[in-house]
């Protein structure tokens, strides 16, 4: 009890901090919010000895914990995803400042002018596992839309985060910006997050960047609406009208570039026609790279596969291991995403554009492609310096949510003495 009482304390004096920063931060120039956030890229970069050094600790946390190769990947930081986080800080800085953006206007004929314009949301809760380099994407994005942020790093990055967060403070000071606009939970004690999903006086959305378990956690028990996808289970379907040398690329960059990811390729379906003419091929290029293809019919017959059980499909594995079957053309593809999928990222590869069509107009997942690897689905990879996460929701934000996506509007209506009749 006493701990749950402490990260209430915690929490709301936070909170109020936040809803403070908040306050000045929808009105500063965009010019101090660009300068925060260039002087957080130099303090990054500048303290990468010693952020390497805090992320040092944390590999030996995690793998003392148990965590997959595909985890690590995800928790380590050497000087060039360093370098990464310093870019996506100056991208994010140079982008055009999205709040009091007038999105749309026109005039009523009772003479009234009305301006629909971009507001800050205010306070964002982020609450995310592992990935140090959320602690800068999400700090910035928030920062950019105007809004503060609360940050609640996972166990496994909590010396990483705190030294990435303390860059962060020193952009802001350097600034003349409330150093309370980004914070981050001092504390692993998991009663934060508790207090974090119950503090509707202090947080106006929640953003989880996670697993399935942290996420299925934040959608069951906040009280705060929430931005979020439970799962990233992103299918590549190879159409019968396939070029074979772009398919072959695309599948093994969607599964092996980086398979800890959420735009990670999980499950390939590959036409029937496309099997009469190439046979197991793109299965074939899998297991050469290691992957443990899970399949059934046809495609066990290539050395290497293993039977997969139902649960395969629908499952994200994060790892070396997809799930793979053949399936009855684009309605077939269809279907078994319908069926099995998150509402992610689904690829099509076709040289055919009616099948494009048709796959890019009956699914619904929040980011479709052709003929690109679904790693892509990312927020830098659109050209919006980074992202916080992914929304695979409808309501207010979907896809990739950067600066824009962090935003409100409101209304601003001009009479001249005007009254209504």
């Amino acid at each position: 009890m006493k701990d749950q009482i402490d990260a209430k304390t915690l929490i709301e004096t936070m909170g109020a901090a936040a809803r403070a920063a908040a306050a000045e931060l929808a009105f500063a120039p965009a010019s101090a919010k660009e300068a925060a956030l260039m002087a957080a890229a130099d303090a990054v970069w500048a303290h990468r000895v010693e952020i390497m050094a805090a992320n040092g600790e944390d590999m030996a946390y995690g793998t003392n914990k148990g965590l997959s190769p595909a985890m690590l990947d995800r928790l380590a930081l050497d000087e060039g995803r360093i370098k990464a986080i310093c870019d996506g800080l100056r991208a994010v800085a140079a982008q055009a400042d999205p709040v009091g953006q007038i999105i749309a206007e026109w005039d009523r004929p009772t003479g009234l002018h009305i301006q629909r314009v971009r507001t800050p949301l205010g306070v964002i809760g982020v609450i995310y596992e592992s990935r140090p380099n959320v602690t800068a994407d999400a700090g910035a994005l928030c920062l950019k839309a105007g809004n503060a942020v609360i940050l609640r790093g996972g166990s496994e990055s909590f010396h990483s985060s705190r030294a990435i967060h303390a860059c962060m403070v020193d952009g802001l000071r350097a600034a003349g910006l409330p150093e309370a606009a980004i914070q981050l939970v001092p504390t692993r004690d998991r009663a934060a997050v508790a207090e974090m999903l119950r503090a509707v006086a202090f947080i106006d959305v929640i953003v989880p960047r996670g697993g399935k378990g942290l996420v299925g956690l934040v959608q069951a028990e906040a009280r705060v609406p929430v931005f979020a996808h439970l799962e990233g289970i992103c299918h590549v379907y190879a159409d019968g009208a396939a070029d074979l040398d772009k398919a072959r690329a695309v599948v093994l960059n969607a599964k092996t570039r980086r398979t800890g990811i959420c735009g990670a390729m999980e499950c390939l379906l590959i036409d029937r026609a496309f099997y009469a003419q190439h046979g197991a091929v793109l299965v074939e290029d899998l297991v050469n790279a290691g992957v443990e293809v899970r399949t059934t019919g046809d495609l066990l017959a290539v050395p290497g596969t293993v039977q997969a059980a139902p649960e395969d499909f629908g499952r994200e594995f994060l790892d070396m291991i997809c799930a793979a079957k053949i399936v009855d053309g684009v309605d077939g593809a269809i279907a078994h995403i319908r069926a099995y999928g998150s509402n992610h990222t689904e690829s099509i590869l076709t040289e055919d554009d009616t099948a494009a069509a048709r796959f890019f107009q009956r699914l619904d997942s929040a980011i479709l492609m052709r003929n690109a690897s679904t790693q892509f689905a990312d927020g830098g990879e659109f050209g919006m310096g980074a992202e916080i996460g992914i929304a695979t929701g409808k309501l207010h934000a979907r896809g990739p949510v950067g600066a824009e996506q962090l935003t409100s509007f409101k209304y601003l209506v001009t009479g001249d003495g005007t009254c209504r009749k």
